[in-house]
C-alpha cells in the first residue's frame, strides 16, 4: 500500500500523464506568482494514439492554458467563463484536446479536498494538483522538499492518482 493509499484512501494508477518541460514550468511560475492566492488553469495537448509499433501512447501536456482565479482565495478556486470559452477555442484551433485542469494548493498537500472531489464532474478529465508546499511524496520522481505535481482522476468521489512524469 502506498503512502496515497493510505493516509487519503485514494487508488494508485501505474498510467502516467506525461507533461513538457515547458508546461510544468509555466504551471509553477503562474502558481508561485499567484501565491498565497490558489492559481488555476486548463492543461492542453494530445490524447493516446497509435504508435508505429501499433501500441497507444501515453497522454500528453503540452501547454498550460492560465485562467485567473475569480475567487482570489487562498482555499478554493473558480475559473473566468470568458477565458474557458476562450481556452476552448483556441484549443480546437490548434489541434489540441483539453487534458483536464489544474490548481494550486500554496499551503495545503497536493491531494483533492472534499470540495476538489464533488466538483468534479468530468470522469474523462485529469484534474492536477501543485502543491507549492513541500511534502513527502512517497514517490520516487519527486526530489524531497521539491513542488509535488499530482493528477487525479474523480468518479463518483473516487479518487485515483496518475504519476506525471516530465517528458
Amino acid at each position: 500500500m502506498t503512502l496515497g493509499e493510505e493516509k487519503y484512501g485514494w487508488t494508485e494508477s501505474d498510467k502516467p500523464l506525461y507533461i513538457t518541460q515547458e508546461a510544468y514550468d509555466s504551471i509553477l511560475s503562474q502558481a508561485r506568482h499567484d501565491a498565497p492566492i490558489e492559481s488555476c488553469g486548463y492543461v492542453l495537448g494530445t490524447s493516446p494514439t497509435p504508435s508505429q509499433g501499433g501500441e497507444l501512447e501515453g497522454t500528453l501536456i503540452t501547454e498550460n492554458r492560465p485562467l485567473t482565479n475569480v475567487d482570489h482565495s487562498a482555499e478554493h478556486f473558480s475559473f473566468d467563463p470568458k477565458e474557458q470559452f476562450a481556452a476552448v477555442k483556441y484549443a480546437r484551433s490548434n489541434g489540441l484536446s483539453i487534458i483536464g485542469n489544474w490548481h494550486s494548493h500554496p499551503a495545503s498537500p497536493s491531494r483533492p479536498s472534499e470540495e476538489d472531489k464533488r466538483l468534479a464532474y468530468d470522469p474523462n478529465a485529469y484534474y492536477l494538483i501543485l502543491s507549492l508546499a513541500p511534502d513527502v511524496s512517497g514517490h520516487p520522481y519527486v526530489a524531497p522538499g521539491q513542488p509535488v505535481l499530482n493528477a487525479f482522476r474523480i468518479v463518483d468521489g473516487k479518487v485515483t492518482r496518475h504519476p506525471v512524469l516530465i517528458k
